[in-house]
């Protein structure tokens, strides 16, 4: 049986288990959280994002999760600079054509604040400019993709967070935290 790990990663937190950064650098890494020998990230997570990691140690597994031919869907709660309105939200819909191309249409609404737990640093506050979350569900994995596709209907990322990848979620685990499940390669 396959070792999977679902881990909360805190914003800040690298993907990885070292900073290969400059010399002397002391960002947070994986391994100042998970101490388990053996076990890689199945995808990404960008440093000032946020949620859901999910690590194995069976690469078929790795594969299955991360790679996006399998069309794994990806969830996330993405708070967001401005007032929403329906036009944007069907533009994720139908996809967006970024610089790399188009998207495949998401799944996209707005929802009310889910009340997260608090982030460190805070996202920036300011009175003259709304903010509103929005949940997306994406089955592909471009590099900063999320934060491009709401920038690209005119609304920037304050912040994101990824709650869900297929069926495992990060419901109930705190940032910096981890659970163990087993899993097969073909099966969740």
């Amino acid at each position: 049986m396959a070792r999977l790990i679902l881990f909360n990663k805190p914003y800040g937190v690298l993907c990885q288990f070292t900073d290969r950064g400059t010399a002397g650098s002391t960002r947070p890494t994986l391994s100042h959280h998970i101490d388990i020998p053996g076990v890689y990230p199945a995808g990404r997570l960008d440093l000032d994002s946020e949620g859901l990691l999910l690590l194995t140690d069976d690469g078929r597994l790795q594969a299955r999760i991360a790679d996006p031919k399998f069309k794994l869907p990806k969830t996330y709660l993405v708070q967001i600079e401005g007032d929403v309105v329906e036009a944007s939200l069907e533009a994720l819909r139908r996809g967006v054509t970024l610089k790399d191309g188009p998207t495949r249409p998401a799944e996209a609404e707005r929802i009310a604040d889910p009340m997260l737990w608090p982030r460190d640093p805070p996202v920036r506050f300011r009175k003259t400019v709304p903010d509103c979350w929005l949940k997306l569900t994406i089955r592909e994995g471009r590099n900063r993709q999320v934060r491009r596709m709401t920038a690209a209907v005119g609304h920037p990322t304050l912040r994101l967070v990824r709650w869900s990848i297929g069926d495992w979620t990060i419901e109930g685990i705190q940032p910096g935290e981890w659970r163990e499940m087993t899993a097969t390669a073909g099966k969740r």
